[in-house]
Protein backbone atom coordinates (compact mmCIF):
# COMPACT_ATOMS: atom_id res chain seq x y z
CA UNK A 1 0.00 0.00 0.00
CA UNK A 2 1.42 3.45 -1.02
CA UNK A 3 1.80 5.98 1.98
CA UNK A 4 0.94 9.56 2.04
CA UNK A 5 3.67 11.77 2.65
CA UNK A 6 3.34 15.02 4.69
CA UNK A 7 6.17 16.74 5.45
CA UNK A 8 5.68 19.52 8.62
CA UNK A 9 5.26 23.13 8.15
CA UNK A 10 8.63 24.58 8.85
CA UNK A 11 8.56 26.95 11.75
CA UNK A 12 9.44 30.71 12.07
CA UNK A 13 13.06 30.62 10.59
CA UNK A 14 13.64 33.44 13.95
CA UNK A 15 12.29 31.08 16.21
CA UNK A 16 14.28 28.44 14.68
CA UNK A 17 17.53 30.58 14.70
CA UNK A 18 16.95 32.06 18.20
CA UNK A 19 16.68 28.62 19.97
CA UNK A 20 19.19 27.13 17.69
CA UNK A 21 21.70 29.56 19.14
CA UNK A 22 19.99 29.54 22.70
CA UNK A 23 21.21 25.60 22.71
CA UNK A 24 23.97 25.82 20.52
CA UNK A 25 22.44 23.03 17.87
CA UNK A 26 21.41 23.31 14.46
CA UNK A 27 18.87 24.65 12.56
CA UNK A 28 17.74 21.25 11.67
CA UNK A 29 17.53 19.78 15.28
CA UNK A 30 16.33 23.40 16.62
CA UNK A 31 13.41 22.78 13.95
CA UNK A 32 12.41 19.09 15.08
CA UNK A 33 12.50 20.44 18.80
CA UNK A 34 9.97 23.38 18.35
CA UNK A 35 7.54 20.73 16.07
CA UNK A 36 7.44 18.83 19.92
CA UNK A 37 6.62 22.63 21.75
CA UNK A 38 10.01 22.90 22.64
CA UNK A 39 10.50 26.68 21.96
CA UNK A 40 12.41 28.29 24.88
CA UNK A 41 15.78 27.34 26.86
CA UNK A 42 13.95 26.18 30.41
CA UNK A 43 11.51 23.84 28.08
CA UNK A 44 14.30 21.97 26.25
CA UNK A 45 16.14 22.05 29.69
CA UNK A 46 13.05 20.23 31.03
CA UNK A 47 12.79 17.85 27.58
CA UNK A 48 16.32 17.01 27.74
CA UNK A 49 16.94 16.64 31.39
CA UNK A 50 13.93 15.48 32.95
CA UNK A 51 13.66 15.58 36.60
CA UNK A 52 11.05 13.57 39.12
CA UNK A 53 10.80 17.18 41.14
CA UNK A 54 8.79 17.92 38.08
CA UNK A 55 6.15 15.28 38.95
CA UNK A 56 2.82 16.77 39.41
CA UNK A 57 1.39 17.28 42.86
CA UNK A 58 -0.94 14.19 43.22
CA UNK A 59 -3.76 16.05 45.27
CA UNK A 60 -4.23 18.38 42.22
CA UNK A 61 -6.26 15.13 40.68
CA UNK A 62 -10.12 15.30 42.25
CA UNK A 63 -10.78 12.86 45.10
CA UNK A 64 -7.37 12.46 45.83
CA UNK A 65 -7.50 13.72 49.08
CA UNK A 66 -10.65 11.54 49.42
CA UNK A 67 -9.16 8.31 48.34
CA UNK A 68 -6.20 8.35 50.86
CA UNK A 69 -8.50 9.61 54.18
CA UNK A 70 -10.21 6.09 52.84
CA UNK A 71 -7.31 3.99 52.78
CA UNK A 72 -5.72 5.50 56.01
CA UNK A 73 -8.83 4.58 57.89
CA UNK A 74 -9.05 0.91 56.45
CA UNK A 75 -5.66 0.58 57.34
CA UNK A 76 -6.42 2.13 60.99
CA UNK A 77 -9.34 0.07 61.13
CA UNK A 78 -7.82 -3.26 59.86
CA UNK A 79 -10.27 -3.48 57.40
CA UNK A 80 -9.65 -5.92 54.29
CA UNK A 81 -8.02 -4.29 51.02
CA UNK A 82 -8.81 -5.44 47.55
CA UNK A 83 -7.02 -4.03 44.58
CA UNK A 84 -9.04 -4.87 41.61
CA UNK A 85 -7.65 -4.56 37.78
CA UNK A 86 -7.93 -4.58 34.04
CA UNK A 87 -6.16 -7.88 32.88
CA UNK A 88 -4.00 -6.45 30.52
CA UNK A 89 -0.62 -4.98 30.68
CA UNK A 90 -1.44 -1.02 32.19
CA UNK A 91 -3.81 -3.06 34.55
CA UNK A 92 -1.76 -5.59 35.91
CA UNK A 93 1.13 -3.53 36.74
CA UNK A 94 -0.90 -0.78 38.30
CA UNK A 95 -2.36 -3.73 40.59
CA UNK A 96 1.41 -5.26 40.87
CA UNK A 97 2.39 -1.38 42.04
CA UNK A 98 -0.24 -0.37 44.73
CA UNK A 99 -0.74 -4.00 46.26
CA UNK A 100 3.19 -4.54 46.30
CA UNK A 101 3.19 -1.07 47.98
CA UNK A 102 0.39 -1.19 50.65
CA UNK A 103 1.24 -4.76 51.67
CA UNK A 104 4.18 -2.86 53.18
CA UNK A 105 1.72 -1.13 55.26
CA UNK A 106 -1.07 -3.21 55.84
CA UNK A 107 -1.62 -7.10 55.83
CA UNK A 108 -5.00 -7.46 55.25
CA UNK A 109 -4.48 -6.93 51.19
CA UNK A 110 -5.40 -8.83 47.98
CA UNK A 111 -5.55 -8.44 44.57
CA UNK A 112 -8.27 -9.23 42.04
CA UNK A 113 -7.97 -9.87 38.12
CA UNK A 114 -11.52 -10.32 36.56
CA UNK A 115 -11.05 -14.02 33.84
CA UNK A 116 -11.57 -12.39 30.61
CA UNK A 117 -14.06 -14.90 29.13
CA UNK A 118 -15.94 -15.65 32.56
CA UNK A 119 -15.96 -11.79 33.37
CA UNK A 120 -15.17 -9.77 30.74
CA UNK A 121 -13.78 -6.13 31.04
CA UNK A 122 -14.70 -4.07 33.80
CA UNK A 123 -15.51 -4.67 37.43
CA UNK A 124 -17.58 -7.36 37.77
CA UNK A 125 -20.50 -8.73 40.25
CA UNK A 126 -18.76 -12.15 40.41
CA UNK A 127 -15.79 -9.63 41.82
CA UNK A 128 -17.54 -7.49 44.47
CA UNK A 129 -19.55 -11.08 45.35
CA UNK A 130 -15.81 -12.42 45.35
CA UNK A 131 -15.28 -9.50 47.84
CA UNK A 132 -18.38 -9.56 50.30
CA UNK A 133 -17.51 -13.49 50.62
CA UNK A 134 -14.34 -12.86 51.67
CA UNK A 135 -15.47 -9.74 54.01
CA UNK A 136 -13.36 -6.79 51.83
CA UNK A 137 -14.74 -3.70 52.42
CA UNK A 138 -12.38 -1.48 50.30
CA UNK A 139 -11.84 -2.14 46.79
CA UNK A 140 -9.24 0.28 44.75
CA UNK A 141 -10.10 -0.51 41.06
CA UNK A 142 -7.10 0.51 38.66
CA UNK A 143 -7.33 0.78 34.86
CA UNK A 144 -11.02 0.14 34.95
CA UNK A 145 -14.27 1.46 36.34
CA UNK A 146 -15.35 4.94 35.38
CA UNK A 147 -18.15 3.71 33.54
CA UNK A 148 -19.41 1.42 36.03
CA UNK A 149 -22.54 2.97 37.45
CA UNK A 150 -24.58 -0.19 38.21
CA UNK A 151 -22.03 -2.39 39.69
CA UNK A 152 -20.65 0.47 41.78
CA UNK A 153 -24.10 0.66 43.46
CA UNK A 154 -24.37 -2.46 43.49
CA UNK A 155 -21.02 -2.72 45.86
CA UNK A 156 -22.45 -0.13 47.94
CA UNK A 157 -25.58 -2.09 48.53
CA UNK A 158 -23.44 -4.69 50.38
CA UNK A 159 -21.21 -2.13 52.14
CA UNK A 160 -18.11 -1.87 49.87
CA UNK A 161 -16.57 1.25 49.35
CA UNK A 162 -14.85 1.69 45.78
CA UNK A 163 -12.12 4.17 44.99
CA UNK A 164 -11.78 4.33 41.06
CA UNK A 165 -8.27 4.44 39.79
CA UNK A 166 -8.84 4.45 36.07
CA UNK A 167 -7.81 6.91 32.93
CA UNK A 168 -10.26 6.22 30.28
CA UNK A 169 -13.25 8.60 28.93
CA UNK A 170 -16.21 8.90 31.38
CA UNK A 171 -19.34 8.24 30.19
CA UNK A 172 -22.20 10.95 30.86
CA UNK A 173 -22.12 10.91 34.44
CA UNK A 174 -19.56 9.54 37.39
CA UNK A 175 -20.17 6.32 39.05
CA UNK A 176 -21.41 7.03 43.25
CA UNK A 177 -17.64 6.07 44.00
CA UNK A 178 -16.12 7.29 47.80
CA UNK A 179 -13.53 8.70 45.32
CA UNK A 180 -13.23 8.59 41.89
CA UNK A 181 -9.63 9.48 40.36
CA UNK A 182 -9.63 9.86 37.06
CA UNK A 183 -7.62 13.38 35.03
CA UNK A 184 -10.02 12.87 32.07
CA UNK A 185 -13.02 13.51 34.54
CA UNK A 186 -14.72 17.22 33.10
CA UNK A 187 -14.50 18.42 36.77
CA UNK A 188 -10.89 17.51 37.17
CA UNK A 189 -8.03 20.29 37.00
CA UNK A 190 -5.39 17.88 37.57
CA UNK A 191 -2.49 19.86 34.78
CA UNK A 192 -1.70 16.44 33.07
CA UNK A 193 -4.46 14.01 31.59
CA UNK A 194 -2.63 10.99 29.84
CA UNK A 195 -1.77 9.29 32.40
CA UNK A 196 -1.88 5.73 32.25
CA UNK A 197 -3.64 3.06 34.57
CA UNK A 198 -0.51 2.47 36.07
CA UNK A 199 0.23 5.92 36.17
CA UNK A 200 -3.01 6.69 38.20
CA UNK A 201 -1.73 4.06 40.69
CA UNK A 202 1.35 5.41 40.97
CA UNK A 203 0.03 8.75 41.76
CA UNK A 204 -1.95 7.48 44.57
CA UNK A 205 1.13 5.82 46.02
CA UNK A 206 3.27 9.23 45.79
CA UNK A 207 -0.13 10.71 47.74
CA UNK A 208 0.10 8.60 50.55
CA UNK A 209 3.84 9.51 50.60
CA UNK A 210 3.36 12.76 51.08
CA UNK A 211 0.36 12.78 53.24
CA UNK A 212 2.77 10.58 56.16
CA UNK A 213 5.79 12.05 55.09
CA UNK A 214 7.74 8.93 54.07
CA UNK A 215 10.69 8.57 51.61
CA UNK A 216 9.83 8.98 47.79
CA UNK A 217 12.15 6.87 47.14
CA UNK A 218 9.83 4.23 48.23
CA UNK A 219 7.13 5.15 44.91
CA UNK A 220 10.57 5.76 42.54
CA UNK A 221 11.17 1.91 43.07
CA UNK A 222 7.89 1.09 41.01
CA UNK A 223 9.03 3.51 37.66
CA UNK A 224 10.06 0.53 36.05
CA UNK A 225 6.38 -1.15 36.06
CA UNK A 226 4.78 2.67 34.91
CA UNK A 227 7.26 2.18 31.89
CA UNK A 228 6.02 -0.89 31.29
CA UNK A 229 2.31 0.64 31.18
CA UNK A 230 3.16 3.69 29.50
CA UNK A 231 4.81 1.79 26.38
CA UNK A 232 2.20 -1.46 26.74
CA UNK A 233 -0.75 1.23 26.60
CA UNK A 234 0.56 3.40 24.03
CA UNK A 235 0.15 6.68 25.71
CA UNK A 236 1.93 9.76 24.60
CA UNK A 237 5.14 10.37 25.88
CA UNK A 238 4.71 13.70 26.67
CA UNK A 239 4.99 15.57 29.96
CA UNK A 240 4.39 13.80 33.05
CA UNK A 241 4.55 10.50 31.02
CA UNK A 242 7.91 11.68 29.40
CA UNK A 243 9.48 11.90 33.25
CA UNK A 244 7.59 8.67 34.00
CA UNK A 245 9.20 6.80 31.03
CA UNK A 246 12.72 8.18 31.41
CA UNK A 247 13.01 7.34 34.65
CA UNK A 248 11.17 3.65 34.74
CA UNK A 249 13.67 3.22 31.52
CA UNK A 250 16.50 3.60 33.66
CA UNK A 251 15.65 1.35 36.09
CA UNK A 252 14.45 -1.25 33.62
CA UNK A 253 17.88 -1.79 32.22
CA UNK A 254 19.83 -1.13 35.73
CA UNK A 255 17.38 -2.55 39.12
CA UNK A 256 13.84 -3.84 37.57
CA UNK A 257 11.72 -5.47 40.17
CA UNK A 258 12.00 -9.60 39.89
CA UNK A 259 9.42 -10.54 37.79
CA UNK A 260 10.94 -7.92 35.03
CA UNK A 261 13.75 -9.04 35.49
CA UNK A 262 13.02 -12.86 34.52
CA UNK A 263 10.72 -11.23 31.18
CA UNK A 264 14.09 -9.79 30.31
CA UNK A 265 16.31 -12.21 30.68
CA UNK A 266 13.53 -14.36 28.09
CA UNK A 267 13.63 -11.66 25.48
CA UNK A 268 15.40 -12.02 22.12
CA UNK A 269 17.40 -9.19 22.66
CA UNK A 270 18.95 -9.52 26.92
CA UNK A 271 22.10 -7.92 26.07
CA UNK A 272 20.97 -5.12 24.91
CA UNK A 273 19.80 -1.68 26.02
CA UNK A 274 15.98 -1.63 26.53
CA UNK A 275 13.74 0.94 25.33
CA UNK A 276 10.03 1.43 24.37
CA UNK A 277 9.54 -0.66 21.45
CA UNK A 278 11.51 -3.45 23.41
CA UNK A 279 8.90 -3.05 25.88
CA UNK A 280 6.09 -3.17 23.33
CA UNK A 281 7.59 -6.18 21.12
CA UNK A 282 9.54 -8.09 23.82
CA UNK A 283 8.01 -7.54 27.53
CA UNK A 284 4.50 -6.41 26.73
CA UNK A 285 3.28 -9.34 25.12
CA UNK A 286 4.63 -11.75 27.44
CA UNK A 287 2.72 -10.24 30.28
CA UNK A 288 -0.92 -10.14 28.21
CA UNK A 289 0.15 -13.98 27.38
CA UNK A 290 -1.42 -15.02 31.16
CA UNK A 291 -4.63 -13.19 30.32
CA UNK A 292 -5.12 -14.30 27.06
CA UNK A 293 -4.44 -17.83 27.17
CA UNK A 294 -4.88 -18.32 30.90
CA UNK A 295 -5.35 -16.08 33.69
CA UNK A 296 -3.89 -12.48 34.01
CA UNK A 297 -3.47 -13.38 37.83
CA UNK A 298 -0.23 -15.19 37.35
CA UNK A 299 1.11 -11.73 35.70
CA UNK A 300 0.60 -9.85 38.96
CA UNK A 301 2.13 -12.92 40.90
CA UNK A 302 5.00 -12.15 38.67
CA UNK A 303 5.27 -8.75 39.15
CA UNK A 304 5.16 -8.89 42.97
CA UNK A 305 7.17 -11.97 43.15
CA UNK A 306 10.45 -10.76 45.60
CA UNK A 307 13.01 -13.56 44.11
CA UNK A 308 14.09 -14.40 40.89
CA UNK A 309 13.63 -18.19 42.10
CA UNK A 310 9.71 -17.24 42.42
CA UNK A 311 9.37 -15.35 39.68
CA UNK A 312 11.19 -17.82 36.91
CA UNK A 313 9.00 -20.21 37.41
CA UNK A 314 6.12 -18.21 36.53
CA UNK A 315 7.92 -16.33 34.13
CA UNK A 316 8.80 -19.88 32.02
CA UNK A 317 5.01 -20.14 32.63
CA UNK A 318 3.57 -17.25 30.91
CA UNK A 319 6.41 -17.88 28.45
CA UNK A 320 4.96 -20.91 27.16
CA UNK A 321 1.81 -18.99 26.65
CA UNK A 322 2.95 -16.50 25.01
CA UNK A 323 4.45 -19.22 22.34
CA UNK A 324 0.79 -20.50 22.16
CA UNK A 325 -0.84 -16.97 21.74
CA UNK A 326 1.63 -16.91 18.81
CA UNK A 327 0.24 -20.12 17.21
CA UNK A 328 -3.35 -18.77 17.95
CA UNK A 329 -3.40 -15.38 16.48
CA UNK A 330 -1.74 -16.38 13.77
CA UNK A 331 -4.06 -19.08 12.62
CA UNK A 332 -7.00 -16.53 13.69
CA UNK A 333 -5.26 -13.63 11.15
CA UNK A 334 -4.74 -16.02 8.26
CA UNK A 335 -9.20 -16.74 8.64
CA UNK A 336 -9.71 -13.16 8.95
CA UNK A 337 -7.47 -12.68 5.58
CA UNK A 338 -9.04 -15.21 3.80
CA UNK A 339 -12.41 -14.41 5.14
CA UNK A 340 -11.93 -10.36 3.70
CA UNK A 341 -9.90 -12.10 0.23
CA UNK A 342 -13.07 -14.17 -0.66
CA UNK A 343 -15.42 -11.42 -0.37
CA UNK A 344 -15.02 -8.71 -3.58
CA UNK A 345 -17.60 -6.30 -1.56
CA UNK A 346 -15.21 -6.49 1.69
CA UNK A 347 -12.66 -4.63 -0.33
CA UNK A 348 -14.37 -1.26 -1.39
CA UNK A 349 -15.30 -0.86 2.46
CA UNK A 350 -14.38 2.15 4.51
CA UNK A 351 -14.11 -0.40 7.68
CA UNK A 352 -13.44 -3.98 8.55
CA UNK A 353 -16.29 -5.72 10.83
CA UNK A 354 -15.43 -9.47 10.77
CA UNK A 355 -17.57 -12.38 13.09
CA UNK A 356 -16.48 -15.63 13.82
CA UNK A 357 -17.82 -17.27 16.89
CA UNK A 358 -14.91 -19.75 17.66
CA UNK A 359 -12.30 -17.00 17.42
CA UNK A 360 -10.29 -16.77 20.67
CA UNK A 361 -11.41 -13.99 22.48
CA UNK A 362 -7.68 -13.86 23.83
CA UNK A 363 -6.39 -12.72 20.52
CA UNK A 364 -9.07 -10.59 18.74
CA UNK A 365 -7.51 -6.80 19.84
CA UNK A 366 -3.96 -8.28 18.08
CA UNK A 367 -5.96 -10.00 14.86
CA UNK A 368 -7.58 -6.22 15.08
CA UNK A 369 -4.46 -4.93 14.80
CA UNK A 370 -2.90 -6.47 12.22
CA UNK A 371 -5.70 -6.28 9.86
CA UNK A 372 -5.86 -2.29 10.44
CA UNK A 373 -2.44 -2.73 9.73
CA UNK A 374 -3.09 -4.09 6.35
CA UNK A 375 -5.89 -2.43 4.96
CA UNK A 376 -5.56 0.47 6.96
CA UNK A 377 -9.15 1.05 7.72
CA UNK A 378 -10.68 1.06 11.21
CA UNK A 379 -11.25 -2.41 12.34
CA UNK A 380 -13.36 -4.55 14.61
CA UNK A 381 -13.21 -8.18 15.15
CA UNK A 382 -16.24 -10.21 16.80
CA UNK A 383 -16.25 -13.38 18.48
CA UNK A 384 -18.85 -15.30 20.63
CA UNK A 385 -18.34 -15.99 24.54
CA UNK A 386 -20.72 -17.11 27.05
CA UNK A 387 -23.58 -16.37 24.76
CA UNK A 388 -22.51 -13.05 24.10
CA UNK A 389 -20.91 -11.49 21.73
CA UNK A 390 -17.42 -9.48 22.38
CA UNK A 391 -15.41 -7.46 20.58
CA UNK A 392 -12.03 -5.43 20.02
CA UNK A 393 -12.07 -2.06 17.73
CA UNK A 394 -8.76 -0.86 16.66
CA UNK A 395 -8.47 2.63 14.39
CA UNK A 396 -6.40 4.68 12.12
CA UNK A 397 -4.37 7.42 12.91
CA UNK A 398 -6.43 10.67 13.06
CA UNK A 399 -10.40 8.83 13.36
CA UNK A 400 -11.79 8.16 16.85
CA UNK A 401 -13.36 4.76 16.81
CA UNK A 402 -14.54 5.47 20.16
CA UNK A 403 -17.03 8.25 18.80
CA UNK A 404 -17.78 5.48 15.77
CA UNK A 405 -19.13 3.33 18.61
CA UNK A 406 -21.04 5.89 20.37
CA UNK A 407 -22.70 6.57 17.38
CA UNK A 408 -23.60 2.67 17.76
CA UNK A 409 -24.44 2.83 21.39
CA UNK A 410 -28.39 1.65 20.35
CA UNK A 411 -27.05 -1.83 19.16
CA UNK A 412 -24.23 -1.84 22.09
CA UNK A 413 -24.50 -3.67 25.46
CA UNK A 414 -21.19 -2.09 26.71
CA UNK A 415 -18.01 -0.37 25.63
CA UNK A 416 -15.08 1.71 26.35
CA UNK A 417 -11.59 2.59 25.30
CA UNK A 418 -9.70 5.07 23.66
CA UNK A 419 -9.58 6.99 20.35
CA UNK A 420 -7.67 4.43 18.96
CA UNK A 421 -8.81 1.14 20.50
CA UNK A 422 -12.30 0.22 22.20
CA UNK A 423 -13.48 -2.85 23.48
CA UNK A 424 -17.26 -4.16 23.00
CA UNK A 425 -20.15 -6.24 23.58
CA UNK A 426 -23.60 -7.01 21.89
CA UNK A 427 -25.70 -9.38 21.40
CA UNK A 428 -26.15 -12.28 18.79
CA UNK A 429 -28.62 -10.87 16.95
CA UNK A 430 -27.62 -7.55 16.48
CA UNK A 431 -24.10 -8.28 14.77
CA UNK A 432 -25.45 -7.57 11.12
CA UNK A 433 -26.98 -4.44 12.08
CA UNK A 434 -23.90 -3.27 13.71
CA UNK A 435 -21.65 -4.22 10.51
CA UNK A 436 -23.57 -2.38 8.44
CA UNK A 437 -24.15 0.83 10.62
CA UNK A 438 -20.64 1.10 11.69
CA UNK A 439 -19.67 0.78 7.81
CA UNK A 440 -22.14 3.67 7.48
CA UNK A 441 -21.17 5.33 10.24
CA UNK A 442 -17.23 5.61 9.10
CA UNK A 443 -18.16 5.98 5.93
CA UNK A 444 -20.00 9.44 6.13
CA UNK A 445 -17.60 10.68 8.78
CA UNK A 446 -13.79 9.44 7.72
CA UNK A 447 -12.14 11.42 5.07
CA UNK A 448 -10.48 9.96 2.73
CA UNK A 449 -6.78 10.60 3.17
CA UNK A 450 -7.31 8.88 7.07
CA UNK A 451 -7.58 5.78 4.71
CA UNK A 452 -3.78 6.17 3.65
CA UNK A 453 -1.37 5.61 5.59
CA UNK A 454 0.81 8.65 6.69
CA UNK A 455 4.43 8.99 6.62
CA UNK A 456 4.66 12.35 9.02
CA UNK A 457 8.28 14.08 8.32
CA UNK A 458 9.85 16.47 10.08
CA UNK A 459 11.64 18.05 6.85
CA UNK A 460 14.03 17.41 4.32
CA UNK A 461 17.03 16.81 5.27
CA UNK A 462 20.82 16.99 3.41
CA UNK A 463 22.92 13.61 4.13
CA UNK A 464 25.89 16.08 4.51
CA UNK A 465 23.90 17.17 7.89
CA UNK A 466 24.38 13.59 9.80
CA UNK A 467 27.08 13.12 11.91
CA UNK A 468 28.12 12.16 15.03
CA UNK A 469 26.71 14.48 17.03
CA UNK A 470 23.72 15.11 15.15
CA UNK A 471 22.97 11.69 16.02
CA UNK A 472 23.50 11.86 19.37
CA UNK A 473 21.50 15.07 20.01
CA UNK A 474 18.77 13.28 18.47
CA UNK A 475 18.64 10.23 20.36
CA UNK A 476 18.17 12.68 23.18
CA UNK A 477 14.70 13.00 22.14
CA UNK A 478 14.22 9.09 23.62
CA UNK A 479 12.02 8.22 24.90
CA UNK A 480 9.90 8.08 21.31
CA UNK A 481 6.46 7.04 21.32
CA UNK A 482 2.87 9.06 20.55
CA UNK A 483 3.26 12.33 20.19
CA UNK A 484 7.35 12.22 20.67
CA UNK A 485 7.89 9.72 17.76
CA UNK A 486 11.04 8.89 16.31
CA UNK A 487 11.98 11.72 13.55
CA UNK A 488 11.33 11.01 9.96
CA UNK A 489 12.92 13.19 7.46
CA UNK A 490 13.05 13.49 3.33
CA UNK A 491 16.52 13.49 1.24
CA UNK A 492 16.15 13.81 -2.69
CA UNK A 493 17.84 13.06 -5.23
CA UNK A 494 20.00 10.24 -4.32
CA UNK A 495 21.51 7.73 -5.81
CA UNK A 496 22.48 4.00 -5.68
CA UNK A 497 26.19 3.34 -4.21
CA UNK A 498 26.37 0.07 -5.67
CA UNK A 499 23.61 -2.62 -6.38
CA UNK A 500 20.69 -2.98 -3.79
CA UNK A 501 19.71 -6.82 -2.51
CA UNK A 502 17.15 -8.66 -1.08
CA UNK A 503 17.55 -10.23 2.72
CA UNK A 504 16.01 -11.89 4.96
CA UNK A 505 11.90 -12.31 3.34
CA UNK A 506 11.04 -9.21 2.32
CA UNK A 507 14.01 -6.75 2.54
CA UNK A 508 16.37 -4.30 1.33
CA UNK A 509 19.92 -3.61 2.09
CA UNK A 510 20.98 -1.03 0.16
CA UNK A 511 23.68 1.87 0.83
CA UNK A 512 23.15 5.60 -0.82
CA UNK A 513 24.99 8.93 -1.93
CA UNK A 514 23.85 12.39 -2.47
CA UNK A 515 25.91 14.80 -3.70
CA UNK A 516 28.48 16.44 -1.40
CA UNK A 517 27.82 13.49 1.12
CA UNK A 518 29.24 10.43 2.20
CA UNK A 519 28.23 6.83 1.42
CA UNK A 520 25.23 5.59 3.60
CA UNK A 521 24.10 2.26 4.21
CA UNK A 522 20.33 1.75 4.60
CA UNK A 523 18.20 -0.98 5.56
CA UNK A 524 14.44 -1.19 4.21
CA UNK A 525 12.02 -3.22 5.93
CA UNK A 526 9.49 -5.10 3.82
CA UNK A 527 10.45 -2.92 0.66
CA UNK A 528 12.18 -5.69 -1.67
CA UNK A 529 9.05 -4.86 -4.14
CA UNK A 530 11.31 -2.20 -4.53
CA UNK A 531 14.36 -3.46 -5.91
CA UNK A 532 13.40 -3.37 -9.40
CA UNK A 533 12.18 0.19 -9.59
CA UNK A 534 15.86 1.12 -7.87
CA UNK A 535 17.90 -0.38 -10.77
CA UNK A 536 16.32 1.57 -13.52
CA UNK A 537 16.09 4.88 -11.94
CA UNK A 538 18.79 6.93 -11.41
CA UNK A 539 18.20 8.97 -8.58
CA UNK A 540 15.10 8.52 -5.93
CA UNK A 541 13.84 9.95 -2.85
CA UNK A 542 13.36 8.44 0.42
CA UNK A 543 11.45 8.99 4.05
CA UNK A 544 13.66 7.73 6.07
CA UNK A 545 14.62 7.50 10.50
CA UNK A 546 18.91 7.38 11.32
CA UNK A 547 19.59 5.08 13.68
CA UNK A 548 22.84 2.78 14.79
CA UNK A 549 23.73 -0.27 13.53
CA UNK A 550 25.73 -2.33 15.89
CA UNK A 551 27.56 -5.45 14.80
CA UNK A 552 30.30 -7.40 17.57
CA UNK A 553 32.28 -3.76 17.89
CA UNK A 554 31.21 -1.84 14.87
CA UNK A 555 29.37 0.42 15.40
CA UNK A 556 27.61 2.50 12.64
CA UNK A 557 24.92 5.08 11.80
CA UNK A 558 22.40 3.77 9.63
CA UNK A 559 19.22 5.12 7.74
CA UNK A 560 16.26 2.83 8.12
CA UNK A 561 14.00 3.38 5.09
CA UNK A 562 10.40 3.66 5.67
CA UNK A 563 9.34 4.33 1.98
CA UNK A 564 11.07 5.39 -1.85
CA UNK A 565 9.73 7.54 -4.45
CA UNK A 566 11.32 8.15 -7.69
Amino acid sequence: MQKRWVVKPKNDIYKINSLGEELGISATLSNILIHRNIETFDEARQFFRPTLDDLHDPFLMKDMDKAIYRIETAIGNKEKILIYGDYDVDGTTAVATVYSFFRNFHSGMDFYIPDRYEEGYGISKQGIDFAHANGFTLIIALDCGIKEIENIQYAKEKNIDFIIGDHHLPGSSIPDAYAVLDPKRSDCNYPYNELSGCGIGFKLVQAFILKNDLEMTDAYQYLDLVAVSIASDIVPITGENRILAHFGLKKLNSNPNCGLQTLVDLSTNKNSHFGINDILFQIGPRINAAGRIDHAKNSVQLLISKSLQESESIAKKIDQQNSTRKEVDLKITEEALALLDSNSLEQHKKSTVLFKEDWHKGVIGIVASRLTDKYYRPTIILTETNGHIAGSARSVLGYDIYEALTECSDLLDQFGGHKYAAGLTMKRENVELFQLKFEEIVSNSIPPELLQQELLIDQELNLAEIDAKFFRILNQLEPFGPSNEKPLFQAKNLSLYGPARIVGKNHLKLSVVQEGSKRFDCIAFGLADELENLSNHANFEICFSIEENIWKENHNLQLNIKAIRY
